[in-house]
């Protein structure tokens, strides 16, 4: 065997020994290392799918979204005719593909009925991201056209749930909202689609350059050619853009850009922030462990000094001692590693489980091969980083003469890395401390409605089965009366869209012509948005009625034109005037519109965004002559049921939904209550907040480890001197002055520097607050104060140990 192997393995069996021989240090040591590896590693396995890993797509660092943006839309996106000449002048890109903005409900109304999200593509949508179906195939041109033959293709989860993986379902025909359509094609495991949006069901887009004119709006994304930027390709398609521009009223023309953004930001959007904010927080937990697994190696390295004075007085160089002080640290650094991974496999699930959703491909997140292969490096280096300064620790000859040695660089070692490990926790205590703040302040917004004792209850009419607009307003009609008569139900209505963030349909503010005014000046003037209501709903949402009157059963009528604005709609369209009476023009050739009343303002896009000016309109006994058309998640088929109920919500569900079942039995229904639904909206910066807050736990508590066990290791190095103390008089106070004074001068110490990184560190979460400065006093000194008082208490343990010493028991022994 070769000499260097058999030292190696020496060393490994006197490590060993050495961590049986002192379970408390090896539990301390080796729990510490769990702990900074494990959460490491867990934050890696979420990152690492939101940033690092590959997409699941043929070329993907190519792939980009391509499109205008104007307020309307905050992404990109193309109305198909500029799309075809694009697609006839791709300039840039080697492949163009396209699909219809958004996902539509749909139903699969076969036995079982399921609620589905359907997407529009075009045919070529698989090959131009460099995917293929795992069964079947994709769509024919001749099955991309209007009157093509119904097909769809299906998503690989709905394969294995509803049809068991079953080969032969490619040509098996489905009822999909009621309407037969052919599975072609199953999607790969993998597929997900350039937005994220959620696609059970991917339809045909249906395109015709000959008739689609401006028509529908779409997302576009390209595979660039190689050797292709992204500053070259927007540079090609300057022409392009222009002639867009054209199409464009030339009042909004200013307010519209161009854009080409990678698919992988395109997806990420403002994840990645929060994303290293994670990082920098496990990596600062990290830091902290191999801090105070550093002073305990140290500690153990003053106990051991005698012990390797006699191996240098018998000829052991200085890389053996190294080395064998290194393959300790390594030890330790691999038994946390192995307890760090099943520690990070526990995260993970946690992380899953309590994630809200839209943080992309979270929920795959998992403790595989790459992971594995993480936790071992930074073990690796963490063993390295821990285990160095006791390596290269050189004991003093005169121990061999029993003489006792000061060591204050050596002690001055210590007191630095605990310093360090308060600098780093009172960044973290900070950080957490702004988003805790910020996460108050958005949950405590008033949202301009009441949120208890409200349900909501969303469906779908098969456009199969209602297919006349009078089947339609019978349905409804009919629902509005048996869920009024619901005993329990203190008011109910009917609306197209529930706040917050409903989808609204939105229309630039200057296109809404004032009778008597004259036109708006260029621009947008900003979007307002709309929704249909029935009377109640206002009653149902406790939505505040400021002047005028609420919606009643005279505005049903086919030949009534009201209209109720919000207070900030109001006083943008009728600047120092009364609104009340007024009439507005909402399209170009429509009737005009009487304003009848003024609600206060609802956060309808959530609460950390001003109220948009919205108008409401009432859903009448008869289709709109526009609304009728449109597809799902607008349109006189889509439907969401609000009911105030002096019941507990989820008591009242079953009622309902037993209304809705008794009308359609076939007619799958969601579900939610306003405060679950008002929490969707908070659950990301309460994820982001609770995540940095429990690491920020994790440091403070390692940090105060730390302290305490240098605390006690000075104790005990200091017994004789403190034994000779208060023999001559000083007195327990004095000796708890005297160890208290050293452990708070590190921890001012650390708190200076900690200010100083936390003033840096803040800056970065800018983004990340609601209503909160980064130099936010209040969060600042509970930090300092919350930190000084753990350090304090850490501290305090080993200092009245100290104060209650026997000095004549102290001399005796010494």
């Amino acid at each position: 065997m070769p000499i260097w192997l058999q030292n190696l393995a020496q060393d490994v069996r006197w490590a060993i020994r050495g961590l049986v021989h002192n379970p408390l240090f090896a539990l301390a040591a080796i729990s510490a290392a769990a702990l900074g590896i494990g959460s490491t590693t867990a934050v890696f396995s979420v990152v690492d799918r939101i940033l690092l890993r590959p997409l699941p797509y043929g070329h993907e660092d190519r792939l980009v979204s391509v499109g205008i943006v104007a307020p309307l839309d905050t992404n990109e996106f193309m109305f198909a005719s500029e799309y075809f000449d694009l697609r006839h002048n791709p300039g840039p890109f080697e492949a163009l593909t396209s699909f219809q903005a958004g996902a539509i409900d749909c139903d699969l109304t076969e036995r079982n009925p399921l609620r589905l999200q359907c997407l529009r593509v075009e045919a070529n949508f698989l090959d131009a991201l460099g995917m293929a179906p795992v069964a079947g195939g994709s769509f024919t041109p001749e099955q991309d056209l209007p009157n093509g033959p119904r097909v769809v293709m299906i998503s690989y989860g709905l394969w294995q749930s509803r049809f068991l993986g079953d080969p032969a379902v490619i040509g098996r025909t489905l009822p999909l909202d009621g309407i037969p359509s052919v599975i072609v094609g199953v999607l790969p495991k993998n597929f997900e689609t350039p937005t994220l949006t959620r696609a059970d069901i991917l339809l045909s887009l249906a395109l015709n350059e000959a008739t689609e004119h401006e028509g529908r709006a779409l997302r576009v994304f390209a595979r660039m050619k190689p050797g292709m930027g992204v500053p070259q390709a927007i540079a090609q398609l300057q022409p392009h853009f222009q002639r867009t521009l054209l199409t464009v009223p030339p009042q909004f023309r200013k307010e519209v850009t161009f854009r080409i953004l990678p698919l992988r930001e395109r997806q990420i959007g403002d994840v990645r922030l929060a994303s290293l904010a994670l990082v920098g927080s496990v990596v600062s937990v990290l830091l902290i462990a191999c801090a105070n697994i550093a002073n305990l190696l140290l500690a153990r390295a003053v106990a051991r000094d005698r012990q390797m004075s006699v191996r240098i007085a018998l000829g052991a160089s200085r890389v053996r001692l190294i080395a064998q002080t290194l393959s300790e640290s390594l030890l330790i650094a691999g038994l946390g590693c192995i307890a760090g991974c099943a520690l990070a496999f526990a995260l993970v699930r946690i992380f899953v489980a309590i994630a809200p959703g839209g943080l992309p491909r979270l929920e795959e997140a998992a403790i595989d091969l790459r992971v594995l292969l993480f936790a071992t490096a930074i073990s690796a280096a963490s063993g390295i980083l821990f285990g160095i300064a006791p390596a290269l620790r050189t004991p003093r000859a005169e121990i061999l003469g029993g003489w006792r040695s000061t060591a204050p660089s050596r002690s001055g070692l210590r007191s630095t890395l605990v310093t360090l490990q308060i600098a780093i926790s009172l960044v973290l205590i900070t950080s957490s401390g702004l988003l805790l703040r910020s996460l108050w302040k958005l949950e405590n917004v008033p949202l301009g409605m009441e949120r208890s004792h409200v349900l909501i209850t969303h469906f779908v009419l098969s456009r199969e089965r209602y297919t006349r607009e009078l089947e339609q307003v019978a349905f409804f009609r009919d629902l509005e009366q048996r869920i009024a008569a619901i005993p329990g139900v203190e008011f109910s209505a009917i609306t197209d869209s529930v706040p917050p963030l409903g989808v609204t349909r939105g229309r630039p503010l200057n296109t809404i012509a004032v009778e008597g005014h004259a036109a708006k000046p260029d621009g947008t003037g900003g979007m307002t948005s709309w929704r249909y209501v029935t009377p109640k709903y206002f009653a149902v949402l406790g939505i505040p009625l400021r002047r005028g009157r609420a919606f009643d059963d005279r505005d049903r009528d086919p030949n009534a034109n009201a209209v109720i604005l919000t207070e900030s709609l109001a006083r943008r369209m009728f600047p120092n005037e009364d609104a009340l009476g007024k009439r507005i023009l909402k399209d170009g050739d429509g009737p005009w519109f009487t304003v009848i009343g003024l609600t206060a303002d609802v956060k309808n896009r959530g609460p950390e965004k001003q109220a948009a000016p919205e108008y409401y309109l009432v859903r009448k006994a008869f289709p709109d002559a526009v609304f009728h058309r449109a597809e799902p998640p607008t349109g006189w088929r889509s439907a969401s049921v609000i009911a105030r109920t002096t019941l507990d919500p989820q008591l009242m569900a079953s009622a309902i939904r037993a209304a809705v079942a008794a009308q359609d039995a076939t007619l799958p229904v969601e579900m939610q209550t306003m405060e679950e639904r008002v929490d969707q909206t908070t659950a990301r910066p309460r994820f982001n907040a609770l995540l940095l807050a429990v690491f920020a736990a994790m440091g403070a508590s390692l940090a105060a480890i730390g302290l305490f066990g240098v605390m006690s290791f000075l104790v005990a190095q200091r017994t004789r001197e403190i034994g000779v103390r208060m023999a001559l008089g000083a007195t327990p106070a004095d000796v708890l002055r005297l160890i208290l004074g050293h452990a708070m001068k590190w921890t001012a110490a650390g708190l200076l520097l900690g200010t100083a990184g936390a003033f840096a560190a803040t800056r970065a979460l800018r983004s990340l607050l609601f209503q909160v400065e980064p130099a936010d006093p209040i969060a600042a000194l509970a930090a300092l104060l919350l930190l000084s008082v753990v350090a304090f208490v850490a501290a305090l343990g080993p200092a009245r140990r100290a104060a209650r010493q026997d000095p004549s028991d102290t001399l005796r022994h010494e």
